[in-house]
């Protein structure tokens, strides 16, 4: 089984940038769809982004598309989450999530423990 781990959020100021690690066990993560969610406070989570197994195809949620950046290192078994131009309402527990071999474009098999990230007027 994979297990994932999420690491780099922290507080930063509105209009700063946060790079998300998201590290995974296994020999096979160019297997996995990689992708990113958030939860806020009294909020459902939401789904952020997803990138593709060797990392030639992205897509974003509307809310963060063009300020963020999904990316993915395959030798280190890592997938990113660039935050740029980060606003108060992008304050959120961060997911990262994988997809098996088989899941279907919407189903997400492995999750990480999450990652708070704050940002402050």
């Amino acid at each position: 089984q994979v297990q994932l781990v999420e690491s780099g959020g922290g507080l930063v100021q509105a209009g700063g940038s946060l790079r998300l690690s998201c590290a995974a066990s296994g020999r096979t993560f160019s297997n996995y769809r990689m992708g990113w969610f958030r939860q806020a406070p009294g909020k459902e989570r939401e789904f952020v982004g997803v990138i593709s197994r060797f990392g030639g195809s992205a897509r974003y949620a509307d809310s963060v598309k063009g300020r963020f950046t999904i990316s993915r290192d395959n030798a280190k078994n890592t997938v990113y989450l660039q935050l740029n131009s980060l606003k108060p309402e992008d304050t959120a527990v961060y997911y990262c999530a994988a997809a098996a071999p088989g899941s279907s474009v919407s189903e997400y098999d492995y999750w990480g423990q999450g990652t708070q990230v704050t940002v402050s007027s």
